[in-house]
C-alpha cells in the first residue's frame, strides 16, 4: 500500500518523551512557587529587635527580589530540560525500537520468499519478544507448511503422471497389435482411469478440508463406524478379515460427511494392510477425558516406529502391497491427518505389540 510520508515513531516517542519531561519541570517548578514563593512577604520586613543589617539576618527579602532571581534560573532549568529530554528521548526510543527495526526487516524478508530467517530476539521475555517470538513460530510453521505442499504436489503430479502413462502405453500398444483383445483393453484402461479419479478425489477431499470449508454439526461418531463398517464388509469378507464394532454413543461435533470419510478410510487401510488370512479389525468408539475418540486396531505386518511415524505423509504406504485392487492411492492416512486437524482433533498413531496398527482419533466431544 503507498502511503504519503509521515513522521517516524522514534520522532514522535523523543517528542513525547520531551513534552512530558516539560510538563513535569513546569509542575514542579509551579510547585515551588505555589508553596514557598507565596509565603515571602511583598514589602520589607523587620524582625522586631534587629538591627535592620540585611546581613546580619534580621531582615527577609521579599518577593519581588526573589522572583527576579528565580525567573531566569527556571527558565533555564526549563530549556536544560527540553534539551535533555530531546536528547535523551531519541536515544531512549532508539534503544526501545530496535527490537522493531528487526521485525521489520524479518518481514520485509519473508514477504520476499525467505522464510528460514528468524528473529531471534534475546533477553528476559517482554512485549516485543512476545512479539518476535510469534512471528518466529509463525515463519516455522508457514515454512513447513510450505515445504510439505511442494512435497505434496510433487508427489500428486507423479501419482497422476502414472496413470496417464499406463493409458498412453496402453494405446499405444493396442495401435500396433492387430490382434488385440478390445475387451481387456478396456478393462485395464477402465481400471487406470478410476485410479486416477480416485486420486484427484482424494485430493480434492485434502484441499477442501484444509480449507475448512465445512459447517459443523453434531454427529454421533458411534454411528459413523457402523455405518463405514456395513459398507466396507464385502471387502472385508473377501480380504478374509473380520470386522467387529464396539463402543457407546460418542457425540462429536463436525461434518458427517467427513467424518464419515475419515472412519471409511481408517477402516479401508486397517482392511487391506492385515494379514493375508485369519486377520481382524477392531472399530471402537468412546468418550475419555472429555473427548470423542474413535479407535481403529488391526492385525498384520510387525511395524517399527520410525515407519509408524511416516504413515500419515502422502503416498506413504506401510506394506509393499501396493499393486492390489484395493491399494488405494497413498491418501488414506494422510486425509485422516487432515480430516483430523480441520476438526481441531489429535491422530495417534501406534504400531502393535504382535504386528499391526493401532490409530487413534481424538476429537473435541460436543
Amino acid at each position: 500500500m503507498d502511503r504519503a510520508p509521515g513522521v517516524s515513531v522514534r520522532l514522535k516517542l523523543t517528542l513525547s518523551y520531551a513534552g512530558f519531561l516539560m510538563v513535569a519541570g513546569a509542575l514542579l517548578l509551579a510547585a515551588v512557587w505555589w508553596f514557598l514563593l507565596r509565603y515571602v512577604p511583598e514589602r520589607a520586613l523587620i524582625v522586631p529587635g534587629s538591627t535592620g543589617d540585611p546581613t546580619t539576618g534580621g531582615v527577609f527579602p521579599v518577593r519581588s527580589s526573589l522572583l527576579h532571581v528565580f525567573a531566569p534560573r527556571a527558565f533555564a532549568v526549563l530549556a536544560f530540560l527540553l534539551v535533555f529530554g530531546l536528547v535523551g528521548g531519541w536515544f531512549l526510543a532508539g534503544r526501545m525500537l530496535a527490537p522493531l527495526g528487526r521485525l521489520t526487516e524479518a518481514t520485509r524478508r519473508a514477504a520476499t520468499g525467505s522464510l528460514s530467517h528468524r528473529v531471534e530476539l534475546p533477553g528476559r521475555g517482554d512485549e516485543f519478544r512476545e512479539l518476535a517470538d510469534a512471528f518466529d513460530t509463525m515463519l516455522a510453521r508457514l515454512d513447513a507448511h510450505l515445504a510439505e505442499q511442494r512435497r505434496f504436489a510433487a508427489n500428486a503430479s507423479h501419482e497422476l503422471r502414472t496413470p496417464l502413462a499406463i493409458t498412453k502405453a496402453l494405446l499405444d500398444v493396442a495401435r500396433t497389435d492387430p490382434g488385440r483383445d478390445t475387451d481387456a483393453l478396456l478393462d485395464r484402461l477402465g481400471a487406470v482411469n478410476t485410479r486416477a479419479i480416485d486420486l484427484t478425489e482424494a485430493l480434492l477431499l485434502v484441499s477442501r478440508a484444509e480449507q475448512r470449508s465445512f459447517t459443523r454439526e453434531p454427529v454421533d461418531l458411534s454411528l459413523l463406524a457402523e455405518e463405514a463398517t456395513e459398507t466396507l464388509l464385502p471387502l472385508a469378507e473377501r480380504h478374509g478379515v473380520a470386522l467387529e464394532t464396539s463402543g457407546e454413543i460418542t457425540p462429536a461435533l463436525g461434518s458427517p460427511a467427513l467424518l464419515l470419510q475419515l472412519t471409511t478410510n481408517l477402516v479401508h487401510n486397517a482392511i487391506v494392510h492385515n494379514l493375508p488370512e485369519g486377520g481382524t479389525v477392531w472399530v471402537t468408539t468412546g468418550v475419555q477425558a472429555g473427548r470423542a475418540v474413535l479407535t481403529v486396531e488391526n492385525t498384520g505386518e510387525p511395524l517399527t516406529p520410525e515407519l509408524v511415524a511416516t504413515l500419515t505423509e502422502p503416498f506413504r504406504r506401510g506394506t509393499e502391497r501396493v499393486h492390489t485392487d484395493h491399494a488405494g492411492v497413498g491418501l488414506g492416512l494422510a486425509i485422516v491427518r487432515t480430516l483430523t486437524e480441520a476438526h481441531d482433533g489429535t491422530l495417534t498413531l501406534a504400531p502393535r505389540a504382535g504386528g499391526g496398527l493401532r490409530v487413534s482419533v481424538s476429537l473435541p466431544a460436543r
